[in-house]
């Protein structure tokens, strides 16, 4: 049975969460060595973001560095709205966006005066050029399908932050290794809640089944558009024609450039067969180059 939350509380300090069947430890010279079962698949888990109730409180990103322990981003002022975040980084897992958009930049809109407020993370895509261009190995899909980074197996080659077309991943200048969002792995495996979404005092970040979110998210659209809303529309719910459907998703109101997010994002893996193909002809082209050589200095 999963820990629950008040079972972590009433834990001595120091002590270790019990974990049923744990494996007995080997010594610590053969530990590297020991191999261990996979985890079995679970239910694909996720984020549903619904930026028409965020208020930019930013609970989210104090949640996220205290929990895992993330150091802080220093006190500069960005002059950019009220944030000073800037952007997420290997120390900043959760960057709440703020848009401020006055009624003469889109007036064709008919929108008055508004604020847009979204609160990033990665994206978790169900197919992601991250781990395609991981030559380590060391991203990885866990369990619970959520896009994971093993640090210790990371070599800091920066392929996966090249790759990511939401620029989510950066490398830390204080161990050189790839970080991001790891969708609170361990507080899952606990049974807990990740922490901006148990944070979020306006449910704008829910975490759950993937395919609950999505069901969630498609009748909160249809009653904007009862509402009046009708810009509301889903981003990332569902596959597109150059990228996979995202595990963590957005509920949207204007376009998604005006968020920070590709209209259309691109898999790099796609333009890969040209690649090969290029690098096939160069090669031969070499070969026939070379032997043409060694024939001629023969003669």
């Amino acid at each position: 049975m999963a820990t629950k939350e008040k079972e972590l509380v009433s834990l001595a300090p120091g002590s270790d969460v019990p974990l049923p069947g744990q494996a007995r430890r080997l010594p610590v010279l053969l530990e590297p060595f020991r191999r261990v079962d996979p985890p079995e698949s679970r239910e694909p888990t996720g984020f549903y973001t619904d930026t028409t109730v965020c208020i930019g409180c930013k609970a989210c990103e104090v949640a996220c560095k205290q929990w895992n322990q993330l150091p802080a981003d220093g006190f500069d002022w960005t002059g950019n709205s009220y944030d000073n975040t800037g952007e997420l980084s290997a120390t900043s897992w959760r960057h709440v966006k703020f848009i401020e958009q006055l009624a003469g930049d889109h007036a064709e809109d008919g929108h008055p005066d508004r604020w847009l407020m979204m609160s990033d993370v990665c994206k978790h895509c169900v197919a992601a050029p991250c781990q395609h261009a991981c030559p380590t190995g060391a991203i990885i899909h866990n369990e619970f399908g959520n896009v994971y980074i093993q640090p210790d197996i990371c070599n800091g080659c920066a392929y996966c932050i090249a790759a990511c077309p939401f620029g989510v991943i950066t490398r830390a200048t204080l161990d050189g290794h790839a970080h991001k969002c790891t969708l609170c792995y361990d507080r899952q495996r606990d049974g807990l809640v990740p922490a901006c979404a148990k944070a979020c005092p306006t449910e704008s970040i829910q975490f759950g089944p993937i395919d609950e979110l999505r069901e969630r998210a498609r009748k909160r659209v249809e009653d904007l558009h009862r509402r009046g809303v009708k810009d509301a529309h889903l981003y990332g719910d569902v596959p597109g024609a150059s990228y996979s459907e995202l595990n963590s998703f957005y509920l949207l109101v204007d376009r998604p450039s005006v968020y920070g997010l590709p209209e259309m994002p691109v898999n790099p893996w796609l333009a890969m067969k040209g690649d090969y193909i290029r690098a096939v002809l160069g090669l031969l082209l070499s070969i026939a180059v070379l032997l043409a050589a060694v024939f001629l200095q023969g003669r």
